[in-house]
């Protein structure tokens, strides 16, 4: 039988990888891509695809609640796509569902399309899966609203970090930087996406590529023309930008002129 497959990820980098590992795949039919999840869930109702990729952590609606919105009854097949996320991890294997945790090789990726084969071509395998991801949605209606804490890759094993111990997070190409005292964390993400598991009571994007916890904020030093200068505990100062000045006064509840 052929698949018909759906691509859905906000980084058109990560569609493409996909599509390159699907080349070997001649049984599987690429029918479409999509960015966001309102493109996605758009797509879903109307091409109706076997097997879906779908990205978990994505700007305005993320693949949960895409999924929950759903006009369609028969959900596809979803192999799930996640960069560090403890809650999702924990929750993916508690449902026995598949998942390719960000970045992921052909081996991975081939052990979760043999799955998604198997339920496709299993009687009664599909309803046992889709009875699963509705289980799936519940859990994540009950989950914290906020990122506790960051799984890291060190080498063999996944060191945790609290997110309340976070001071900045600094955003480089495809990647981001964790600083911890003296120490520095990288994960594969994207700031957008980390912003919006961050508890915005604590957390803010100072300029297009940083984002600080305001606890380990020292002092605002105006510059001229009424710019600012953000100065962190441990010395290390960052340009407040313009387009992010009313999130950080909100947070730290002072007007500005």
């Amino acid at each position: 039988m052929t698949i018909k497959a759906l691509i859905i990820d906000d980084e058109p980098h990560a569609r493409k990888y996909i599509r390159e590992m699907l080349r070997h795949e001649p049984c599987v039919e690429v029918i479409g891509e999509a960015g966001n999840g309102k493109a996605a869930a758009r797509m879903i109702d109307e091409r109706r695809p076997d097997l879906v990729f779908l990205d978990i952590q994505m700007p305005e609606m993320n693949g949960f609640e895409m999924l929950a919105g759903l006009k369609t009854a028969e959900l596809p097949v979803i192999i799930f796509t996640t960069a560090y996320e403890e809650y999702a991890i924990r929750a993916f294997e508690v449902h026995a569902l598949d998942y390719l945790l960000k970045p992921f090789d052909q081996p991975r990726f081939a052990n979760a399309l043999a799955h998604a084969r198997e339920v496709l071509g299993e009687a009664g395998a599909k309803e046992q899966e889709t009875s699963q991801i509705a289980e799936l949605l519940e859990s994540f209606r009950a989950k914290p609203r906020f990122l506790g804490r960051f799984l890291i890759r060190k080498g063999g094993r996944i060191v945790f970090l609290k997110t309340d111990e976070v001071e900045w997070i600094e955003a480089d190409d495809k990647y981001l930087h964790l600083y911890h005292g003296r120490s520095r964390h990288t994960i594969r993400q994207t700031l957008a996406s980390i912003r919006s598991q961050l508890d915005p009571a604590r957390f803010a994007q100072i300029n297009r590529s940083v984002i600080v916890n305001v606890d380990f904020i020292k002092e605002l030093q105006t510059l001229f023309a009424g710019e600012y200068e953000v100065v962190m505990i441990n010395g290390r100062s960052f340009r407040l930008s313009r387009n992010h000045r009313s999130e950080l006064f909100e947070i730290l509840g002072q007007s500005f002129a």
